[in-house]
């Protein structure tokens, strides 16, 4: 299936995304994010993270639409789970409801059974496409904060737990870990390469923000956090701790690292998403998180 849509409002075109479309892509973004909430939260890596999914093809399942003057309108993918993001100045001209044609069509072509799209439940108009085209609601999604107005304390560790900063070689160790924890509600294991693009070897990946604990040797929890430029605040891309080692306070030790590492580089909050398949909210909530927003993830079975 081409990437072109043929059914654009006049004077719009169409092409796939290559990697030199990045920095554009991630402009769109950044002016669909300060519409939306006020201000930039994405990053350059995080776009290259998805045109670089494994499975995904840029040439059928990329789309950009370029206005008449050849800037970047809207955009769009889809590979099981799917984006799109017309800008600002474009919008309430059909591009959207085009593009989310487009991936359906492409996601049938492909033979996926359902596909996935997140929208902020205060834009009510992408949530009522969503709805008209058959989307019905599976997860909420939470981006919770915690303000550091004054430096955080951090607790004494567990008995037999150490806790220091990420270091290079760490990578295999802590997917395998952020794996196995993840497959109680994630619906397959990413392969280390497809897991290191969005964290640990992404541009903007905080080694020294970063908490490992351990029992002895043994890797049990991690905190991996990111300095997205651009942005007042720190960010954790993930949280994880062994299974059998819950319930002993690792979770809120390594969140209180990273945020007082934060802290002591100058910024006064932290943030992280967090939704409702995972069970996280309320303990991030006891360790003082608050919800800034939410956002529902979409999901839509295409009978194949």
């Amino acid at each position: 299936m081409s990437s072109l849509v043929p059914s654009l409002p006049p004077g719009y075109r169409s092409r796939p995304a290559t990697p030199d479309d990045v920095p554009a892509i991630h402009a769109l973004v950044t002016a669909c994010e300060r519409e939306a909430y006020g201000r930039g939260q994405s990053d350059a890596g995080a776009v290259a993270a998805d045109l670089a999914r494994p499975g995904l093809v840029p040439e059928s399942d990329t789309v950009l639409v370029l206005d008449p003057a050849g800037r970047l309108a809207a955009r769009a993918w889809v590979d099981r789970r799917s984006e799109v993001d017309v800008h600002p100045a474009h919008r309430g001209r059909g591009l959207g409801a085009v593009l989310l044609g487009w991936t359906l069509a492409r996601a049938r072509q492909a033979g996926t059974a359902r596909v996935v799209q997140t929208v902020p439940e205060a834009d009510t108009g992408a949530v009522a496409l969503l709805r008209a085209h058959g989307y019905e609601p599976l997860v909420t999604a939470w981006l919770l904060e915690f303000a550091m107005p004054a430096e955080p304390a951090v607790p004494e560790p567990p008995a037999g737990i150490t806790v220091r900063p990420f270091r290079t070689g760490d990578g295999p160790a802590a997917h395998v870990l952020v794996q196995d924890a993840f497959d109680e509600w994630q619906e397959r294991r990413q392969a280390y390469e497809e897991w290191a693009a969005h964290t640990v070897e992404r541009p903007t990946f905080a080694p020294q923000r970063s908490a490992l604990a351990f029992a002895g040797d043994h890797l049990v929890g991690a905190a991996l956090a990111l300095d997205v430029p651009g942005t007042d605040e720190g960010y954790l891309e993930q949280v994880a701790v062994r299974r059998e080692h819950r319930g002993r306070g690792i979770a809120r030790l390594l969140l209180r690292h990273t945020f007082r590492a934060f802290h002591r580089t100058g910024l006064r909050s932290c943030t992280l998403w967090t939704h409702s398949d995972t069970g996280a909210l309320d303990p991030y909530l006891r360790v003082g998180m608050t919800v800034r927003r939410s956002s529902t993830v979409f999901r839509k079975d295409l009978g194949v």
